[in-house]
């Protein structure tokens, strides 16, 4: 009892089917280059075990293999056009279909009352969080969901620039996930961002009492068709809320929350602060 016992590694079954259809591809232009994995591996910087994971979809491939595979056996971007895909299979289940979304949003709004979202984590403090999962993800699965993570921040300085607002609790950046030193870079990094354009960062303070958010996280996107949706996740269960009113709802709860946390300029002190005190 109290223990967390280790996930099993990713079964033939589990293996996204987006992976297992870019390695046959992959496998099927090599044969038409006359290539062995051997041949193949040394010309992008693989090694042949590499090469025969990512065929048989054991293994994501990375932007740099399929940038140098396009290259190599002249695939005509038929690789390419599958590498947003193949990278958005290395996040849970649960939250794909959310993260899809949020990858051509307009504006994205979250509340995160527990963690420092995700799209500003470091990589110190996003691999504490995956280190400490429970139950215990293995070292591959955790490394590709990593990787994801990082990955999604490029809608951060995305063109056209998405509008950006985190209300974040004070709690979270007084809770040193990973330790202090990855804390105090961890809330380097959210004033860092704070400073862009399009981002607004707002801190709740612990003293605020009642207000709208103590029912838990939730995140609110507006697709370019200006579409609406809600994303709420407790323990590994993730909802992807489509419901108008429903969205709605949401939305209140947001603005009123805005209203309650510190400006984005108060803000920016207290992470200032937060980040001298660790």
């Amino acid at each position: 009892m109290g223990h967390c016992r280790p996930k099993a590694r990713r079964s033939e079954e589990e293996r996204p089917a987006i992976w297992v259809g870019y390695g046959r591809l992959v496998k099927l232009f090599r044969e038409r280059a006359r290539l062995t994995q051997q041949e193949l591996a040394q010309q992008v910087d693989y090694s042949p075990e590499q090469i025969a994971s990512v065929e048989q979809g054991r293994r994501p491939a990375k932007t740099a293999f399929t940038e140098a595979a396009e290259r190599v056996l002249e695939a005509g971007g038929v690789l390419a056009a599958l590498q947003e895909e193949v990278d958005r299979a290395r996040l849970p289940a649960f939250f794909r279909d959310f993260a899809a979304l949020e990858a051509e949003a307009l504006s994205r709004f979250s509340y995160d009352p527990l963690l420092v979202p995700g799209l500003l984590q470091t990589e110190e403090y996003a691999r504490a969080v995956l280190l400490g999962h429970c139950p215990a993800l293995p070292d591959d699965i955790a490394e590709q969901q990593l990787e994801a993570r990082v990955s999604r921040q490029q809608v951060l300085t995305r063109a056209p620039g998405v509008e950006l607002s985190f209300v974040i609790g004070e709690s979270v950046l007084r809770n040193p996930v990973g330790g202090t030193g990855v804390m105090r870079e961890q809330c380097r990094r959210i004033a860092e961002v704070s400073a862009l354009r399009n981002v607004e960062i707002q801190i709740m303070p612990a003293i605020t009492g009642f207000h709208p958010g103590l029912d838990g996280p939730f995140v609110l996107v507006e697709t370019t068709e200006h579409r609406r949706y809600g994303y709420v996740e407790s323990q590994e269960v993730g909802t992807l809320v489509t419901d108008p009113a429903a969205v709605s709802f949401l939305g209140l709860r947001y603005g009123k929350l805005r209203s309650q946390a510190l400006s984005a300029v108060d803000s920016a002190q207290l992470i200032e602060e937060l980040a001298g005190e660790l």
